[in-house]
């Protein structure tokens, strides 16, 4: 692999206070080249063991999982920013992946026959080798369990390169898969700079890239996969609609948007980002969402009480304040915020904009910060163009007291994921994943344990039988 990299360390750093961790090394040419042909010869041993022995690894990281979850909490809050209390609550769906990996992995990689009209047919599900993992920091331990916990029980091995500012969440990852019983090399981390990926996509011994991240990253890795006729995976961007219909419980509605939009300090690429209300109820959506907006409380993310804590890093702060700052120079309306917090940290006022045309830059972005975007319209078709007036089609969400309407609408919203009167979330047995420029691919469920398996096909037959 050749490569030169500028940068010498990843820095740990505290988005609330920005002092400086913990630093790592990052790795040469031969050190990475080392560690994937270790993985490789991890996997031939590795795809032998019974789905058995990986199930009972992946419980054993459920439990650490569980009984480390304040220490694993804290340390995500301390890389990234996200308030404590939803930094344990991320720990806890890593402990209930694992568990549904164990619980399935026999059930799902278990022979499938097929109807034929003489002799016999199945489909099995083999393990295809070194899987690379690129994944972002918004969800530290999150983003890692969903593909290692599938990719990894299938019987592949990966080699991880998480984003540079969570290397601490990388490693605690490495050692918890060691504590539980995992061999040597069949997961382990590279620490590179993101620059430096597409020479480790060209490795021989990779076979394939799984990447949650930007749309450039994705499309970049996915063409460097692509070139080497090597499968990818990718979960990029989004820019969720939220569209309340006339008959909604307008209080809930808006309760829903404010905790979902503003969870994570609005980093999440599933969160109700532009909120679509009927204009007969739009007056009142709004006086509550401000009402609602007076309830967060900004400040420390470890404190117990905070609601919004920092961004992850000050170049987040500024690149989403310059968002905000160029769509109130074209005209949307700052209702609320739209200004960096006079404190240390990368922290920034909660911010609800609306007034927003297609003339204007943020009708079409992805605003990855604590904004809350609101239309109106006025018929049905109205709030779908505005729904589906984006590059982007990961979630969404249809509220509303008619179920059945809300499903009906839901149907034409192109999106990979949309929900009836909930924000788009997240459950080990739900398929998670997007459509257009959000990516291709799914995580979680069978969908996400079959994606890097080799589904082969076997047939008894005779030469003297029609096929």
């Amino acid at each position: 692999m050749n490569y030169t990299s500028e940068k010498t360390s990843i820095k740990s750093v505290n988005p609330f206070n920005n002092e400086v961790l913990k630093e790592f090394e990052i790795m040469s040419p031969e050190k990475v080249d080392s560690i994937i042909d270790k993985a490789d010869q991890s996997f031939k041993s590795w795809k032998t063991t019974s789905i058995e022995e990986r199930s009972t690894i992946m419980r054993k990281m459920a439990s650490l999982t569980r009984e480390k979850k304040e220490e694993l909490g804290k340390l995500v809050t301390l890389e990234m920013g996200k308030v404590l209390a939803q930094a344990i609550g991320e720990v806890k769906i890593c402990a209930a992946i694992f568990d549904y990996y164990a619980d399935n992995a026999a059930e799902f990689l278990a022979d499938k026959p097929l109807k034929v009209p003489h002799g016999d047919a199945f489909l099995t599900y083999e393990p295809i080798g070194v899987i690379l993992s690129v994944q972002p920091w918004n969800f530290p331990f999150y983003q890692m369990t969903r593909s290692a916990a599938a990719h990894i029980t299938a019987g592949n091995a990966m080699v991880l390169k998480h984003s540079s500012n969570v290397p601490q969440c990388a490693q605690i990852m490495e050692d918890l898969f060691k504590e539980a019983g995992l061999p040597d090399g069949v997961y382990t981390n590279l620490f590179v700079a993101g620059k430096d990926i597409e020479p480790i996509v060209a490795n021989p011994k990779i076979k394939a890239v799984t990447l949650t991240g930007s749309e450039p990253a994705g499309a970049s890795i996915a063409t460097a996969a692509a070139k080497l006729v090597k499968k990818s995976t990718l979960e990029l961007g989004g820019s969720d609609p939220f569209i309340v219909l006339e008959d909604a419980d307008i209080q809930l509605a808006v309760t829903t948007a404010v905790q979902g939009r503003m969870a994570n300090g609005g980093q999440v690429c599933t969160s109700p980002k532009r909120i679509i209300v009927a204009a007969s109820i739009y007056d009142e959506f709004l006086d509550k969402t401000k009402e609602a907006f007076a309830q967060i409380k900004v400040g420390d993310p470890m404190d117990r009480d905070t609601t919004l804590g920092p961004l992850s890093t000050e170049k987040a702060a500024e690149d989403v304040l310059e968002q905000i700052q160029k769509a109130a120079e074209q005209g949307a309306n700052i209702v609320l915020g739209g200004k960096r917090i006079d404190r240390t940290g990368a922290f920034l006022e909660p911010t609800l904009i609306t007034d927003i045309t297609p003339k204007m830059d943020m009708y079409f972005e992805e605003v990855f910060g604590p904004v809350m975007m609101v239309y109106k319209y006025e018929t049905i078709e109205e709030a779908l163009e505005i729904a589906n007036a984006t590059e982007f089609g990961l979630g969404g969400t249809v509220f509303g007291t008619d179920t059945k309407k809300a499903v009906e609408v839901a149907r034409k919203i192109d999106s990979g994921m949309i929900y009836i009167n909930h924000a788009t979330s997240v459950a080990p047995q739900l398929p998670f994943g997007g459509t257009k420029q959000s990516g291709y691919g799914r995580e979680q469920a069978i969908e996400g344990l079959l994606e890097f398996v080799n589904i082969k096909l076997i047939r008894t037959t005779s030469p003297d039988k029609p096929f």
